[in-house]
């Protein structure tokens, strides 16, 4: 049996092309945009994709840091620079693609003022997000954290409710959890999945500049440079797919390209 792992360097059973590229990514958008540039880009490029989707988190990376696949294209830096901390791996961003704003959004309540005092917000639970969903709320008026707190602040870290309540969901469930909540703060991948859009529905979303959480191509360090890569980077940071995230996802998903912050 063919090591996984050597797949796509031109050593897998029947001679696979050294040129096909393996790329972990969440489905929506990821996969999604990945597979544009496969039907309407890569061939120009003598480039082939095996996009791979993952509804995980975690393998995406250790996939990525074995050589199972060559690249993942999932998550934002905060997230990657967490995982490498924990997990020991040595996983590095290539190009920024798209921002997935964060937003709250409220089936019971009309505006940002109407949510106040014995209302519960649904936020979700992981390190990274809640940290984000906080500052957003924060920024808004909606509670006041504490001086000091990080990207990674917790409810231990609300200075001040002004009342709210709060209940940890898994990011994937707070969406199902509208009708049960006053209020909630939801990525904007899975707002698109439940036909919820930032720029639309959102009683307030995250703004793209200097956001922090921008979603990219990633890398095992030491392969920034592969050929494949710096194609399929070039291609992530092309018109033709700016114009494809901005007709097809209508404001939810936007298009952040160039290169990623320290």
């Amino acid at each position: 049996m063919v090591p996984l792992a050597l797949i796509g360097y031109g050593i897998g059973q029947g001679g696979e092309d050294k040129q096909t590229l393996r790329i972990a990514a969440s489905p929506t958008p990821h996969a999604e945009i990945l597979e544009y540039v496969q039907k309407h880009l890569a061939a120009k490029e003598g480039l082939k994709l095996d996009v791979r989707k993952f509804n995980d988190y975690v393998v995406p990376n250790t996939a990525t840091e074995s050589g199972e696949v060559d690249a993942n294209f999932f998550q934002h830096k905060p997230y990657l620079d967490d995982f490498n901390k924990k997990q020991h791996t040595d996983i590095r961003p290539v190009v920024n693609v798209e921002l997935e704003p964060l937003g709250l959004y409220s089936k019971k309540e009309q505006s940002l003022k109407d949510i106040g005092d014995g209302d519960t917000v649904a936020v979700p639970n992981d390190s990274t997000n809640e940290g984000r969903s906080l500052h957003l709320l924060a920024k808004h008026g909606l509670i006041e954290l504490k001086p000091g707190a990080g990207q990674e602040a917790t409810l231990g870290d609300i200075a001040d409710t002004n009342g709210l309540k709060f209940k940890e969901l898994e990011a994937a469930a707070v969406p199902r959890a509208l009708d049960d909540v006053d209020a909630a703060v939801i990525n904007g991948n899975y707002a698109v999945d439940a036909d919820l859009n930032p720029a639309k529905d959102a009683l307030v979303a995250e703004q793209a500049k200097g956001n922090p959480y921008a979603n990219f191509l990633a890398v095992k360090d030491g392969k920034q440079h592969d050929p494949r890569i710096e194609k399929l980077a070039k291609l992530l940071n092309s018109q033709q797919v700016k114009k494809f995230i901005e007709h097809k996802y209508q404001g939810a998903i936007e298009p952040v390209f160039g290169s990623v912050g320290s």
